[in-house]
Order: C-alpha cells, then sequence, then structure tokens
C-alpha cells in the first residue's frame, strides 16, 4: 500500500497475467514472486480457458481468482473478443463454445467483473464493444500486445470513439504478461480501496476509484468549467475529448499541474499524462 499526492491509500494491482498453466512461460509461484519484489499488492492470474482460485502467496501478495476467454473460432470482423474475469467466486464452467457476452454473463453470475481486454489488438469497433451487455471495465493499454509481433498496445482511440458515443468504461492497464522478458510489471492500475479484500477492490474498480499507469500519478477532477489535474512530476498533459478543436496539450519540465477550460461541446473529458522516461498514465473519463 502507498500514500498518493492526496493523502490516500493505494494498493498498486495488475489484473491479467498468465503463468505456465496455460501459455505463460512462469509457474505461478515465480510470477508472485516477480511481482511481489516489484512492490505489487495484488495481481490476478488469469490462464486461458483455466480458472484460478484466490489465495495469498507465500511472499503476501494476494492472488485474485480470475481466467481469460479468448472467444475461438471468431474472426476480427465479426467481433474477436478476449473477455478477462477476475474475483469468481466459483468456476463459470464454460464451453470452449461461449461467445464474449456468455463469458460476460458467467463471470458477474458467479460473483466477478468481467473486463474487456486489448480491443486496439483484437481490432474491436466501438460498435462490437458497445453490443455487449454488463461489462463495465476495459483496457486502455495492455503491456504485451506493444512487444513482439504485436505493436498494438493503446486502445486509447478507440477508448475515445466509443465516448463520443457516449459510452462510458473505466480504464484499466495491464501487463498481459506471457514472456517475462518485458511485459511483466509495467502497466498497472493503483486503487482506493478500504482494503485489500476481493470485494473492496472490485467495488472501488467499478466505482472509478483508481487511475491506470506506467509510473507517474494522476489526478483529475472537475472545479466549475475547468478539468483540474495534479499530477507527479511529468514532461507532458494531454485532455482527451469528444472535441477537436482545443488547446489541450501542455508540455514542459517538472508539470504537475495543469488547467482545461472545456467546452459546451464536449460531452467527456480525461487526462493522460507521460514522464520525462516516456512512462505514462491515464485517468478514467469524466462525464461533463
Amino acid at each position: 500500500m502507498q500514500k498518493d499526492l492526496l493523502g490516500k491509500n493505494r494498493y498498486k494491482i495488475n489484473l491479467h497475467t498468465h503463468t505456465t498453466i496455460s501459455d505463460g512461460r512462469k509457474p505461478p509461484e515465480e510470477v508472485c514472486k516477480i511481482y511481489k519484489d516489484k512492490g505489487y499488492d495484488a495481481i490476478a492470474i488469469t490462464d486461458h480457458w483455466k480458472f484460478g482460485e484466490q489465495y495469498v502467496a507465500d511472499n503476501g501478495l494476494l492472488v485474485l481468482s480470475g481466467a481469460e476467454y479468448n472467444i475461438l473460432n471468431v474472426l476480427p470482423k465479426d467481433g474477436l473478443f478476449h473477455i478477462v474475469g477476475i474475483g469468481m467466486d466459483t468456476n463459470p464452467n464454460l464451453p470452449k463454445s461461449a461467445s464474449a457476452q456468455d463469458a460476460i454473463d458467467a463471470i458477474n453470475a458467479h460473483g466477478g467483473m468481467p473486463i474487456i481486454a486489448h480491443t486496439a489488438w483484437s481490432l474491436n469497433t466501438p460498435q462490437q464493444i458497445s453490443s455487449l451487455k454488463n461489462a463495465y471495465v476495459t483496457e486502455i493499454y495492455n503491456t504485451v500486445s506493444g512487444l513482439h509481433m504485436s505493436r498494438r498496445a493503446d486502445s486509447s482511440l478507440i477508448v475515445d470513439m466509443l465516448g463520443a458515443m457516449g459510452k462510458f468504461y473505466n480504464l484499466i492497464a495491464t501487463d498481459d504478461a506471457h514472456y517475462y522478458d518485458g511485459d511483466e510489471c509495467k502497466s498497472f492500475i493503483m486503487v482506493e480501496a478500504d482494503s485489500l479484500t476481493k470485494n473492496d477492490i472490485v467495488k472501488a474498480i467499478l466505482d472509478g476509484k483508481f487511475y491506470a499507469s506506467q509510473g507517474p500519478e494522476v489526478h483529475a477532477y472537475r472545479e466549475g468549467d475547468e478539468i483540474v489535474v495534479k499530477c507527479s512530476p511529468c514532461s507532458e498533459i494531454v485532455f482527451f475529448s469528444d472535441w477537436v478543436w482545443s488547446e489541450r496539450v501542455f508540455v514542459g519540465d517538472n508539470l504537475q499541474e495543469a488547467r482545461y477550460k472545456f467546452t459546451p461541446n464536449e460531452t467527456y473529458v480525461r487526462v493522460q499524462v507521460k514522464d520525462e522516461n516516456g512512462n505514462l498514465a491515464w485517468t478514467n473519463c469524466i462525464k461533463l
């Protein structure tokens, strides 16, 4: 647990991780050590079609229950989805013929939280995503999708197109680590939860009480007709929205605060910051 700039307690969490139980290259016990040594409070092990129960590792790391359902035999043009489930109380026992909506429904029915994974990597369109019901979280950034043969890690554009349609999701960053050669301990969320328990973590995420990051800290809130940002020292602060004609980029050294006066045409604003090493952080969308 860490104190943020506002004096609040936050937990460092990665919600998408693979092990040798499916196609990851490290066993669970080694994965737990890697993440604990980097200051993580919790991870979710989300092996493909393999439900993993919740436990506390020997080093004290909370491992949330999880699984990833990569929907089979579907082409991108028809909606190729990977649905991550975390926090299920029992195994959904999904058949391999399940659809993305089947996976979402089963995760919810078993007390979990469904996540729409790496929409840019999957080439999911806003129309395909918005057709799914009862899923409220998606990945704005997925580390492994930017490495090796992928190079499609950032789903920000899709998030903004969804926002322009009035569709809003809570935005997490994850590793989706498989190789452990640079795809681990990179992208995470900092969660303001009442305790390090599954129920409190899931509630905080669904309530939007977190920011996604690769290192920087960022907070944004509305003050009158402005969005105010406070962050750790950064070199860039950008305000994204569903409006294209605005002065929205702030660049400099040691930036720690910025203000953006939004227009009557905008329906939401979200913020991305970048530090001097190129590490990013993201807020959720603020609906106006």
